[in-house]
Formats: structure tokens, sequence, C-alpha cells
């Protein structure tokens, strides 16, 4: 890809959906879709570092996956522990820095501390920093992110003294407080989101982070699509015309 088109991209966020249903049409079992779905993590991953896309964020588990029958979850969850040990070194190689987001609490300590320890012998890097959400869905983190400030009581309350006008003209800063908070803190938003699999929904993904967004829906299941797509998606957004509200 040309550099020029990655210049105005600095953040593209994947909804990896269609595993299930790409087994499935293959008489094969759920579980052969997520692995499939793993290894093409590694050549998206990849394929951003090498072609100047600053951060990529992945929806991987999601606070609603926990509904799912309890052997799938088990199964992924397996996966995600065996995809962090065995691509470290891949982060290593193409020096990506990892983040998750997400409350990773729920987990195993196992699994929690492969996550913690891979943060931080990646933090220095700066190809990429890619990005997995794991146990993680916008509306928790939002309620996470504002007990936090009602905890800490990170915002003042405004005095008798302060009329109603000037109060309102404050929402700019407690925007900025409530970013400050967000599992994101330390991201940019999203410039470009991409859900595979067909469906034309956001799943309660990045809700703050992709208010600016450019959408794009495609029917590929996410173990078919390949950098060649993510590619001509990219080309399609270097055409659109960001205005922001404005003119």
């Amino acid at each position: 890809m040309a550099k020029d088109l990655a210049t105005s991209l600095s953040h593209i966020a994947i909804i990896m959906d269609g595993n299930g249903r790409w087994a499935q049409m293959r008489g094969k079992g759920r579980k052969a879709g997520h692995k499939e779905g793993a290894k093409k993590v590694r050549e998206i991953t990849t394929w951003c570092a090498k072609n100047h896309i600053a951060y990529l964020t992945l929806y991987a588990f999601s606070t609603e996956n926990w509904a799912r029958p309890k052997q799938e979850v088990d199964f992924l969850l397996k996966l995600l522990e065996k995809y962090l040990k065995n691509e470290a070194k891949t982060y290593h190689k193409h020096q990506i820095r990892f983040r998750a987001i997400g409350d990773i609490g729920a987990f195993s300590k196992t699994l929690q501390n492969l996550i913690t320890q891979l943060e931080s012998s990646t933090h220095s890097y700066t190809n990429l920093t890619q990005v997995l959400a794991l146990n993680y869905g916008s509306r928790d983190e939002l309620a996470r992110a504002f007990g936090k400030i009602l905890k800490s009581k990170q915002l003042s309350k405004p005095t008798q003294a302060q009329q109603m006008p000037q109060t309102l003209q404050k929402s700019s800063d407690i925007q900025a407080l409530i970013a400050k908070n967000l599992d994101t803190y330390d991201l940019p938003d999203v410039d470009l989101l991409i859900r595979t699999g067909g469906e034309q929904r956001l799943s309660n993904f990045l809700l703050w982070q992709a208010s600016y967004a450019e959408l794009y829906f495609s029917k590929t299941l996410f173990p078919d699509f390949g950098t060649r797509e993510l590619e001509r998606i990219i080309v399609d957004f270097s055409k659109r015309v960001r205005r922001f509200g404005g003119l």
C-alpha cells in the first residue's frame, strides 16, 4: 500500500465476525472457524505494521460472549491464551506494541498475567499498536469510567454562585474527563471501523471512540478476509470526505 494512503488513517478497528458461520459452511465445528480467525489476526496485524497504520483494534471477546455455550467460551479463552504465547515472537519481530482493553479481571490469573506481561514487554515498540478488546463492551467501559470518576471525585460540583449557562459551557471539559478514564485513554479515536461477516451493526464496540469513524461493512466472513480486501477498503476510505460536522 502506498504510504500516502495511510497518512490520514491512524486507527483501524475491526469487528471480526463470521468465524462460526465460515466453519459451518464447510461442515466443520465452530472451533475450526475460530482457529482460522486467529491465523487471520496475525496476517492483518503484520500487514498493518508494514504499511504505516499506527493503531489496529480488534474485537476479540465481548462482554456478551459469556452467554455462549460454556464449551465454546472455554475454547475461546484457551485459544486466546495460546495466541498470546505463540505470537509474542511476532510482536517482537515486527516491533508491535500490544494493548488490551476491557475488564480482564474476569479471566484466569494465568491469562491476566500473559496479557500484562506482553503489554509490558512490548511497551516501547512503535511500528504499530495492536489492541485486543477482551471482555470488552462499550457500555461496560463507559460505566467503569463513570465509576472511576465518581469514586475519585475528579468531577467537581458547581458552586451556588455558578450559573447554569456557565456550567453548560464545561461540557468539553467533562468529555475530556470521560475520555481520560476510558480504557482507550492513550489511544486516538477510530478513523475507520470495519465489520466483516455481512452484519451491519456496531454490537457495543467503541461507541465513544468511533463517533466520527467511517464505517465499512464487508460481506466476507472473517477467516476469508484478507489484506487485499483491507487495502481496497483503505483506498475507498481515502476517497471519502470527513467533515466532522463542518462544511
